[in-house]
């Protein structure tokens, strides 16, 4: 199971201490993130991350792509809702895709912390369902 994590600037304190507090959980899956997001929890963390382009410059889309693709199962995206920005047209595509292709996203804080808590318990067990349902895609 892959998980992608996405955090805008102001949510990137907010992605760290969440990676902190359940870096138990997330070391036990593949870790994709944007650039910046990524180096950070690097930094901060014990954990694997493959660091994919910043969101501005693509790393959204590169997301998308591994959501067509079936290799990412789980989207945290800690989005600022406060601020304006310049490539609201690829975060809104990446939501988008995870409607499309049954991927679950979080994106506050207490939809995340539920999530990975599920998913710790072994309650989260969408991707058979995801195989079935995504075939129309």
């Amino acid at each position: 199971m892959n998980i992608a994590l996405v955090a805008h600037d102001e949510m990137k304190n907010m992605m760290i201490g969440f990676c902190i507090a359940y870096e138990r959980i997330l070391e036990k899956y593949g870790l994709y993130a944007t650039g910046t997001t990524g180096k950070r929890i690097m930094d901060e963390t014990e954990l694997k991350i493959t660091r994919l382009a910043s969101g501005p410059l693509g790393g959204d889309q590169q997301i998308g792509s591994l959501i067509v693709s079936q290799d990412i199962d789980l989207v945290i995206f800690l989005r600022d809702p406060l601020t304006s920005q310049a490539h609201e047209p690829d975060i809104q595509a990446l939501v988008r895709l995870c409607d499309v292709y049954h991927v679950p996203v979080a994106t506050n804080l207490a939809s995340a912390e539920i999530f990975i808590k599920a998913l710790d318990r072994g309650e989260l067990s969408w991707r058979e369902v995801r195989k079935t349902t995504s075939q129309r895609v």
